[in-house]
């Protein structure tokens, strides 16, 4: 008897909802509250430098338009030349705010603020290190009890990185380390310090010195940049949370630890423009600048995803930039998971992470639970030391890096970033009793149950990057497969009902079919072997063909338009389709491409290049159809 044709349209229907379900969340959308800035905020603002303003002009005007008003414009560093954001500064504060009025109702002025400056949120300073602990880290203490042979990571001090288990980091490491993830600190800068020699770096920017060498004077970015990408299983030191990532260093702060909103503004734009994907802000202030919340909107529309420290004040109030709109905001923790007493907190905080506290030891590890680093020493930079900070500025690099361990597993847009990181928050260990055995999972990460909003303090949660990269992988891999094996089906059934014939496909097919859309997405859950040979093919046998390939042309490609399509199934067809038997391996590709671009299109994990964001699903649907009857035609009889 003939299979009804409804049958393989309702298991394709069906598959097609409960990916987009299983992946989306059945009726959890945290999205926290973000407010404009208040009439008194800017204000207060106002008061704080009256006689300067910070004009952001179109992109597009002139030179000779700008030549041509009555103002003189200073460049705030070489790239104004490009984003035409200026300082302009006036006699009186009477005057400054006459043109503040007049230039906010020139068409060609995109914002105008009172110029200000972001600081190193205080408590920051504190930093705690001792000579034997250098040279326990560096792995020249004599009798130190250093890592074991096989131990992964082999770095001497990681035993003191509770702020590192305390996300899931190790579990983390065996599903995605962020390879080829740019990842901007804008900062003080980095220096390469010895637990940095592994680290990739791109070329940054110093807007302090308005050069390219953005070396560390202060030691709080080198600190914030090891907690993203410090050089990981190399014998040395401690270690990071995307330790694949490169670091790109932007200079914004001074020695002194602050700098003006209207350098900040430029590394978040030049940051987008030089191929960042996830931007790092442990930095802030209390008063609004619309040129930051302009800058942080085109990043986004750039692809990148921003994240912030919610600040230090141990008030109720969320730092700026942290408060804006597509800016990941961050509590902090310490080490028996309660928010610290000096993080911030209120409805715009969207998660939190380890900040540590320096003033106790909890852990019982005789050492201060700080977060621990390799970086210079503030106030001798000439020296290099292993440091406990403490602080969101140290909360939000560990949120970084875990975003950075979700774009280098082959999500692209910020939106579905951020989602991933708020659905896979886990409720913090003093909440679980209260949770009960129904709400929370055996392994202790979050279930549908706890995924709603925490409270003010913890916004969604503790980041977790192992439940994060869980979910990428192994929803990735069951939705990419799934789907591609209901197209087939589908697409095999319509030509026998149409008394066409298909030969036996074989193991070929199926074999084709997973290397087209999944590849085998289980392996790396069943192998823990990230640095070696055995990882590296287990990482490629793990994914499927289009992401391989994307992967390997590099972060830059991201995107690629002829990757995220059907040409490559329908160059095959064309070149192959004259060998019969290869023509099961050409379906079978075929329809695995098909799962695939099915699956980014229903996720919106992909940021397709050169085509608008609102098309980007159509795009990838259409190709998916595409393949899919290429790989129905290949097998026609």
């Amino acid at each position: 008897m003939a299979m009804p044709r409804i049958v393989p349209w309702g298991v394709f229907a069906t598959v097609l909802f409960a990916t987009s379900a299983l992946w989306h969340g059945l009726g959890n959308d945290f999205r926290p509250k973000k407010h404009e800035p208040t009439a008194t905020e800017r204000a207060e603002a106002a008061a704080i430098s009256p006689r300067t303003l910070l004009v952001d002009f179109r992109d597009d005007i002139s030179s000779q338009v700008l030549e041509a008003n009555a103002y003189r414009e200073i460049p705030i560093s070489d790239y104004s030349a490009i984003d035409r954001l200026y300082r302009i500064e006036f006699p009186s504060a009477e005057a400054a705010a006459t043109a503040a009025e007049a230039l906010g109702r020139d068409p060609q002025v995109e914002a105008v603020d009172y110029d200000s400056e972001a600081a190193i949120p205080p408590d920051e300073a504190v930093a705690v290190g001792n000579s034997s602990l250098e040279a326990e880290c560096a792995g020249t203490a004599a009798g130190a009890d250093i890592a074991k042979p096989g131990d992964f990571p082999n770095d001497p001090c990681f035993r003191y990185q509770w702020h590192l288990r305390q996300i899931g980091a190790p579990e983390a490491w065996k599903l995605g380390q962020g390879r080829d993830v740019v990842v901007a600190v804008i900062d003080t800068g980095v220096s390469r310090v010895a637990d940095l020699a592994n680290t990739k770096f791109v070329a940054g920017y110093n807007f302090i010195a308005n050069t390219n060498d953005a070396e560390d004077d202060h030691g709080h970015g080198t600190h914030v940049a090891g907690t993203i990408a410090q050089s990981t299983n190399n014998k040395v030191g401690v270690s990071g949370v995307a330790y694949g990532a490169s670091i790109m260093p932007l200079k914004v702060l001074s020695a002194r630890g602050s700098g003006s909103m209207g350098g900040i503004a430029q590394a978040i734009r030049w940051a987008a423009d030089h191929g960042a994907n996830v931007i790092n802000m442990s930095l802030g202030g209390p008063f609004p600048v619309g040129t930051i919340a302009n800058a942080v909107k085109y990043a986004h529309s750039k692809g990148v995803t921003v994240v912030a420290a919610a600040g230090n004040d141990g008030k109720g109030r969320v730092s700026y930039p942290a408060r804006y709109p597509g800016v990941i905001a961050v509590a902090a923790t310490q080490f028996d998971e309660t928010t610290t007493f000096y993080s911030n907190w209120g409805d715009q905080i969207d998660i939190a992470a380890p900040g540590g506290n320096v003033r106790v030891d909890q852990n019982g590890d005789g050492q201060p639970d700080g977060v621990l680093q390799h970086t210079i020493v503030p106030g001798n930079t000439s020296k290099h030391d292993y440091l406990w900070f403490m602080g969101t500025s140290m909360a939000s690099p560990h949120v970084a890096g875990v975003a950075a361990l979700i774009v280098g597993a082959g999500v692209q847009k910020p939106d579905a970033v951020e989602q991933i990181l708020f659905d896979t928050a886990r409720k913090p260990n003093k909440m679980k009793t209260d949770l009960g055995a129904a709400a929370a999972g055996a392994d202790g990460t979050a279930t549908a149950a706890t995924q709603a909003r925490v409270d003010d303090h913890y916004g969604a949660g503790l980041v977790d990057a192992a439940a994060a990269l869980r979910k990428v992988k192994a929803g990735r891999g069951a939705g990419e497969l799934g789907i591609g094996c209901a197209i087939a089906m589908l697409g095999v059934t319509l030509l026998r009902r149409r008394s066409r014939g298909t030969d036996p496909l074989g193991l070929g097919f199926a074999a084709a079919l997973v290397v087209g859309s999944s590849g085998l997405f289980f392996l790396p859950f069943l192998f823990s072997t990230p640095e070696s040979i055995i990882g590296t093919a287990v990482s490629v046998l793990s994914t499927g063909f289009t992401l391989n390939v994307s992967n390997l042309l590099g972060s830059a490609s991201a995107g690629n338009p002829l990757v995220w399509s059907a040409i490559t199934p329908l160059i095959l067809t064309v070149l192959l389709y004259g060998v019969p038997r290869l023509r099961p391996l050409l379906s079978g590709l075929g329809f695995g491409i098909a799962g695939t671009l099915l699956f980014a299109a229903i996720s919106g994990i992909v940021d397709v290049r050169y085509v608008p964001d609102f098309l980007d699903r159509f795009w990838l649907i259409a190709h998916a159809a595409i393949a899919a009857l290429f790989a129905t035609a290949v097998i026609r009889k």
